[in-house]
Order: C-alpha cells, then structure tokens, then sequence
C-alpha cells in the first residue's frame, strides 16, 4: 500500500510509532527479559559501536558541516531495533511479535522509528550537544526511571487479570519512549532540533515532521540486515 505524504504541523524530525498490538498474553510479559536476552547482548555492542561512530560523526560535522550519512543511517537502524525490542518487552510491552534482528526497517511490525536526514549541521553546536541535553537528561530519569517501570507493573498485572491493556497506560509509555529518543537523536548529534520539553503519548507520533506517522518508508541501514 502506497504511503500517505501529507504534511502535518510539526517540529520534531524523529517519527517514533507503537501501534498496541491486541490481544496480548496474559502470562508472557513475565518472561520477555528472558527471551530479549539475546537481543540485549547484541545492543549492547551496537550502542558501543553507536557511540564510536558518533565521535567520528562529530569529527565530520566540525569539518564539513555534515553527518556521514553512512553512520547516520547505522545509527538510526541502531535506534529502531532498540525501540522494536523496547516495545516488545519493557519499555511499551505492546506486542507478543518477537522482534527480528535487523538494523532496518520492518513494515509490518508494529514499532517504528525513522529520522530525517539533516542536509547540514551546525559545526559550532555539535561541540556542545551533549550539554544543552542535560536538563532533558533529568527529566527522562525520571520518566523513563519510575515511572515506565510503574506503568509497565500496571500494564503486566492487569494483563494477568485477563483484562485487556489499559490503553491511557499504554499511550503514556509511549510518549516517554518518544521523548527518551528524541534525547538520544539531539544528544548524538543527528539533528539541530533541541527536543520539546512536552510529552506526546499515543501510538500516532502527530508531532513528526514532514509525513503522517504511518508513512515511514523502509530505508536501507548499514550493518546487519
């Protein structure tokens, strides 16, 4: 099916979608850490490998005012298989589909996250980043701390209740997901759009730039596919 292009109002260039995919197992959330483990220890490298590159990718901003669109799409696909398997497991817990290993994008499952290319860089900017973030920093220990943890809990009880997901639950889970990637795309120099102080639940990223949240096109990343 052809992807919707209409423009939307905006101000965010990541896009970061998570439709609920109902019903879920009343059991299997106890066990997702288990059966995420060998994703997680494939993450752990690629972040390594992330923030290698990100020191590479500063070095080029300085210079050229660019990012290398190789590691820029390393990234991104390093970015969109943590948030499938944050979905699957404990950062949304919003399907029983176990995620595939692949750095790119997956049409038909029901996470998605994709940034846009930045034509050019602020050189002078780049070298200061990871500072101006801070705030937001304090902000996401917090949401993504206690709070996902909390609603996580809320989510996994009722689910062994047999009752179906609270789905006021599920959108603010969400929208912590969403503000917790916003971070990292800012803080690892991939945009110049410092990220909003504001939470936007929902499955529907309706503050994505450019594009309906259900238009994200597959691109190709490097790496593993």
């Amino acid at each position: 099916m052809p992807a919707k292009t209409h423009a939307i109002p905006s101000d965010s260039p990541l896009r970061l979608v998570g439709t609920l995919d109902a019903p879920l197992s009343p059991w299997l959330w106890l066990v997702k850490w288990l059966l995420a483990l060998p994703h997680m220890i494939v993450l752990v490298f690629l972040w390594i490998a992330l923030a290698v590159l990100s020191v590479v990718a500063l070095v080029a901003i300085v210079v050229t005012g660019r990012y290398p669109r190789a590691i820029f799409d390393f990234n991104v696909g390093v970015m969109r298989w943590s948030w499938r398997v944050g979905f699957y497991a404990y950062s949304a817990m919003g399907t029983d589909r176990y995620p595939p290993f692949t750095l790119a994008e997956v049409p038909d499952y029901p996470a998605h996250l994709d940034l846009e290319y930045p034509p050019s860089l602020s050189r002078g900017a780049a070298l200061v980043k990871p500072l101006l973030a801070l705030p937001h920093y304090l902000i996401v220990a917090v949401l993504a701390g206690w709070l996902r943890g909390l609603l996580m809990l809320v989510a996994g009880v009722t689910l062994l209740f047999g009752r179906p997901y609270p789905r006021p639950v599920f959108d603010l889970a969400v929208g912590i997901d969403r503000w917790v990637y916003r971070v990292v795309a800012y803080a690892c120099l991939m945009t110049d759009a410092y990220p909003p102080f504001r939470l936007d639940g929902g499955s529907e990223d309706t503050s994505a730039r450019g594009a309906a949240p259900d238009a994200i096109s597959p691109k190709p990343a490097a790496g593993l596919s």
